[in-house]
């Protein structure tokens, strides 16, 4: 259905004059005639009863009317968020990032973010394959590694440290390790070395299999790791921002034997002026500085 034609019934409807609705269009009185008698062919339907004093709307020209009026509503909400929108953070914005540090980290921290722009939209995709932001098959990214991808604002949040912990009571039945050797008498939970990680993280599993655990437990995520050292399985690979949620984990060899890992925001160049991305840029970033205070006053950095 053309719009033209549709701006110009509304305007005749809304009017009830051709010639009215003309002035208001900056159109000539024939012209309006014409696109009308134009859609009512399309249509095969009278929209109008042609009177002395004016025009009056059919059944099937009343039932267009409502949907113009609908139309119209709509378009002009649309305008003034649009025309709000330097103000205003709405609408969705499609956030790529780890299973384990979307789960662990960022989701649970949602709340403020929705509480601060309660109409904004998340669509959190949780995976290990690198979406492809160029291509807009995300908004923006967060990553455990630089993104190698052309035509990205890419900016350093912080770094993670890849650290082993136990739960209290897996270490009073079986003893703390001292050294790398110990491992031979304690489980290690792990991620798999064969799925997607970053490579410190990886170097450090494999260094800590060359020390003969006497048993492994290995996932795919770091979720599945941690669940098994709450649940008292063994010695686990885990990040340190797990500790802020987890107070009661142990730390084994201090900060010896952590491998950091760097975390990278990431988003198209052609949304460096997008509302969203800057209300979550900023929101991320903040939570990162109060995550650090917190674990700075449990002596944890």
């Amino acid at each position: 259905m053309d719009w033209d034609k549709l701006r110009i019934f509304h305007a005749v409807a809304d009017a009830g004059s051709l010639t009215h609705a003309g002035d208001k269009l900056n159109l000539s009185q024939s012209a309006v005639s014409r696109q009308i008698r134009a859609l009512e062919e399309s249509l095969s339907a009278t929209l109008f009863h042609r009177h002395a004093r004016g025009l009056i709307l059919t059944e099937q020209g009343e039932l267009l009317f409502d949907a113009t009026v609908a139309m119209s509503k709509r378009l002009e909400t649309a305008s003034a968020r649009i025309r709000d929108s330097d103000e205003e953070v709405f609408g969705e914005l499609r956030v790529t990032t780890t299973f384990g540090f979307g789960t662990l980290w960022l989701a649970p921290r949602l709340t403020k973010l929705y509480e601060q722009y309660p109409d904004l939209k998340i669509d959190l995709m949780l995976e290990e394959r690198v979406l492809d932001l160029p291509m807009r098959e995300a908004d923006v990214a967060i990553r455990m590694k630089e993104p190698s991808q052309a035509d990205l604002i890419r900016k350093r949040l912080m770094t993670v440290k890849m650290q082993l912990y136990a739960s209290r009571e897996y270490l009073e039945r079986n003893g703390t390790p001292e050294e790398l050797e110990d491992m031979s008498t304690h489980r290690l939970i792990c991620q798999n070395p064969r799925s997607a990680q970053v490579g410190s993280a990886a170097a450090l599993v494999q260094n800590l299999m060359t020390h003969n655990p006497q048993s492994m437990l290995t996932v795919n995520n770091y979720f599945g790791v941690l669940q098994g050292v709450l649940h008292d399985l063994g010695i686990g690979v885990l990040p340190d921002y797990v500790t802020e949620d987890f107070p009661d984990l142990v730390q084994i060899f201090q900060k010896k034997y952590a491998a950091e890992v760097p975390v990278y925001l990431a988003y198209p160049e052609e949304l460096r002026h997008s509302r969203r991305i800057s209300a979550f840029r900023d929101f991320v970033q903040n939570e990162i500085i109060a995550h650090r205070k917190h674990l700075k006053a449990l002596g944890k950095l």
